[in-house]
This record gives C-alpha cells, structure tokens and sequence, in this order.
C-alpha cells in the first residue's frame, strides 16, 4: 500500500502567530485539517480575512478544509481589578456585578451570578485555584462566597460553576451575534460552550436553521451536568459532534475524572457515528518550546490509540512561538502512533441494534479488509455515510465523493477521510477512483482493489444501501 496520510486529524486554533496568508498555506501543507476560531477573542473583521485566506488556500491545494466557530457562551470572570488581590481561607467576598474594584473583599464580575447560583453551591476562580462556596445570594446582583483556600486573584480570571443549574440558558446575546455572522461567512461547524443537556444542542440547532445555516454543531462537553449517567449519550446523539474540552472539564468535574471521560466520549462517538475531539492543553509546552515533553506526545498517542477523529491545537497556534513546529510534531506522533498500534475496540459500547447504514458501513470495512483493498469509497451527499464507514476505525483511506462543498468541508475533520467535490452520477465513485490511479496515488500496484458503498439513487440523503468490489488493472 503506498498511500500514507494520517487517520486522526488535526484542528488548528487561529491567532496572531497565525495571521497571515503565507503560514495558513503552510500548516495546510503540513498537516492542519481545520481552522478554530475562538469567538471569545475574535473580531470580525479579522474573521473575514481569515476565512478568505483558508478558503483560497483550500481551492488551490485541492483540499477540503473545515472551519469551526467556536462560541464564548456564558463565559463568567472577575471583572478588572485595580491589583493583585490576595485572600485566605475563612474570608468572606462579595462577588457584585455592574460595579468598579474600590475594596479587596468587594469584587466585581461580568456576569450577574445572583441570577443563577445559590447557597451552599461551590464556586471556583482563577482555574479552580481559589475555592469557595456560595453562602448568601444577598440582593439583585451580589452573592456572597466564603473562600476554602488561600491563594491570588487577578482581573478577568474565570469562574467555575460545577453545581449550577443554568437551565438552558447558554447562549448569551453576543453568542446569537456570532451565531448570525457565522451563519453569513461560510462556517462548517459551531462549537457550543457549557452545554447541559441535548436540549441546548436542539435549541442552537432551530437557531441555525432560522438563518439558513447548514452548519453542523460540536458539543463542547465541560460541565458535571453533561457527563452524568444518562446524560452524556444523549447530548452525543443530538449533536454532530463532541469535543472533549478538557480546560473546564477538569476544574468542574476534577482532574482525575477527564481521562476516563475522554475515553467514554470517543467511544460514544463512534458508536453513533459522530466527530470527536480532544483539546486543551495538548502540546502546551510548545507554546513556548520548539520540543514537545514527552507526556504531551503520549497524551497524542493515547487520543489516536483511542480513535479520536481529531486532535486539537489551542494556545500552540493562537498564541504560541512555534505554530508550524507544533503542528509538524503533532503530526509526526499521529502517523507513528497508527503504524505501529491498533485502534483500541469499543465493545463495553456498542449494545443496541445497528440501523441499515451502520450495518452496510460495518460490512464494507470487513469485505475491504478480507479484500486487502487499497481503499473505501463512500458516495455521499450529506457525508453520513463516510462518517459512518470512518466510525469502524479501518486501518486504510476513506475517499468520500460528494456533490456538496460544505460536506467536503465537514468531512475534513472525519477520521481517515479525504473528501472530494464531484457532481452526482451512476459511477462518480469508481470514476474518481480511476483518475486518482492515473495520477499515481496508489502507486505502482499493478491490480488496485477498492470498495465502495453507495445508494442506487445517486445524491439522496440517506438512500446508502448497495456494496461494491471494483477492481482497476
């Protein structure tokens, strides 16, 4: 087999290492499947450039790439402090919204936590750093809170809220600002912060519809309320995908918690065919180091052992010193990791009875298997079909052939998936599976064996249900 790409792909964050023509082309080059932009930080403006670039870059190279808007949420911190403020354990702080920092024990938020929290719930800041507990909700928009542990409090430092009941309401009025803008510029997938429930994913998902968009929606999975028993597979169902968004996750939850939670999304994920992520913190210590330690390059490993779709880069490309050198070590441990390990089985999670497309795309990756074919060819519109050959985890290349271009750039984040843009037809699959012999792709085989899945009524959604072995002399 001559074709080697890597299966688990890779998401970049934008930022100003980043900004700019020349190096978006470049980590296209090296391996950057997707674009995150951080609706936290972003503006506009730069948005619509960037958006540009990645687009043009895309068109040249003949690659599909896919761009994630990544909203804010209800994103709670400290508002400015006039200094450093220390407290210890046993102090009493009044956290009050709408108000300038004039003494050490009266702080001021950005978000009016009297609207949500209530006594005796825990409230962390600063990263979990400095503990405390709710004890008085006392008017409109003060709540008091006594700290657990000593420690230092700086401006705009962020609060966890792992016991609050936020009942639906995530998205904050400048999150439906970026959800209207996205829908306008060309989004592939919106990442959605802090959600609880499938009930959110369903709610964003009317949203997008309201403004045309055909956006696919991430699951950002870092509450306590959506890992719990009976929750977590629900809010994987509702949604296109899930990023395990490890940050908040472990201050909410606890550390100790997230590697088993990573393990249990992914699994879910492929189980119902949707795209996972694993992000925070990855390569951390490149943001500052040419070299990765060598716990973050296990911590890759682990991911692609696992069978994540992708693998995510935040602060090493947003913010970091050596974008490229992350984005080439991050790659050089994937294609490592997939030749020389298996993807791991998911057993403990795929109880339940399988619909006729997860039963078609099974069968094709064992027939491929025994065939010791050179590759899959899903033909797909909607891209369900290459996502659910991909969540078999086959240990060679998925050629998706669609006649849409946002599904080609959806499917950039799939595992082991290329995706091409051709029209409808009888034999599109077979078609493209000839030119990409003439060009060399597989080599100097003298015989290449492929399979491919496919509907007998070309560009139906959903229509999937015919199997077969082509093979090209």
């Amino acid at each position: 087999m001559s074709i080697i790409f890597k299966r688990t792909k890779i998401l970049a964050s934008v930022g100003p290492p980043v900004d700019n023509l020349e190096v978006m082309n470049t980590l296209i080059d090296n391996g950057v499947n997707g674009f995150r932009f951080n609706f936290s930080h972003a503006k506009y403006e730069d948005v619509e450039r960037q958006i540009a670039w990645v687009r043009e870059a895309s068109q040249k190279k003949g690659k599909p790439v896919a761009i994630v808007q990544d909203l804010q949420g209800p994103k709670i911190r400290l508002g400015n402090l006039r200094h450093d403020v220390e407290v210890k354990e046993g102090d009493v702080l009044t956290l009050a919204y709408g108000i300038e920092h004039d003494s050490d024990h009266v702080l001021p938020v950005q978000y009016n936590l009297a609207e949500k929290v209530k006594a005796g719930e825990p409230l962390y800041m600063f990263d979990g750093k400095v503990r405390t507990t709710v004890v008085q909700v006392k008017d409109d928009t003060v709540v008091l809170v006594k700290v657990e542990n000593s420690g230092t409090l700086s401006s705009r430092k962020g609060i966890n809220l792992p016991e609050t009941d936020f009942a639906g309401d995530i998205l904050t009025a400048k999150d439906m600002r970026d959800i209207e803008f996205g829908a306008h510029h060309d989004i592939d997938y919106v990442a959605l912060s802090f959600v609880q429930s499938p009930e959110d994913i369903h709610a964003l998902r009317q949203i997008l519809l309201s403004h045309g968009s055909t956006a696919h929606i991430i699951a950002k999975v870092e509450t306590k309320a959506a890992i719990k028993d009976g929750i977590l597979e629900k809010i994987v169902k509702a949604s296109d995908g899930v990023m395990v968004a490890r940050g908040d996750l472990a201050v909410e939850a606890g550390a100790e918690v997230v590697p088993i939670v990573q393990r249990k999304i992914i699994a879910l994920c492929r189980k119902h065919g949707k795209l996972s992520i694993v992000a925070t913190q990855m390569m951390a210590s490149m943001v500052d180091s040419p070299e990765p330690t060598r716990a973050e390059v296990s911590d890759i490993a682990t991911a692609v052992v696992l069978g994540a779709d992708t693998v995510m880069l935040s602060d090493e490309t947003a913010n970091g010193h050596y974008p490229l050198e992350a984005v080439a070590a991050m790659k050089k441990v994937i294609l490592y990791t997939q030749e020389h390990s298996a993807v791991a089985t998911i057993s403990d999670y795929i109880h339940g009875v399988k619909t006729r497309q997860d039963a078609i795309s099974t069968a094709a990756v064992s027939l491929a298997d025994q065939m010791d074919a050179s590759a899959i060819v899903a033909e797909t519109r909607s891209g369900l079909t290459a996502a659910k050959v991909a969540s078999n985890r086959p240990n060679l290349p998925i050629f998706a052939v669609t006649s849409e271009l946002r599904s080609a750039q959806q499917l950039a984040l799939s595992y082991a998936t290329r995706s091409f843009v051709r029209p409808d037809g009888e034999k599109v699959g077979y078609e493209l599976v000839k030119q990409l012999k003439a060009e060399g792709l597989f080599g100097d085989e003298e015989k290449t064996t492929v399979v491919i899945v496919s509907g007998r009524h070309p560009g139906v959604t959903g229509g999937t249900d015919t199997i077969r072995v082509r093979v090209l002399e």
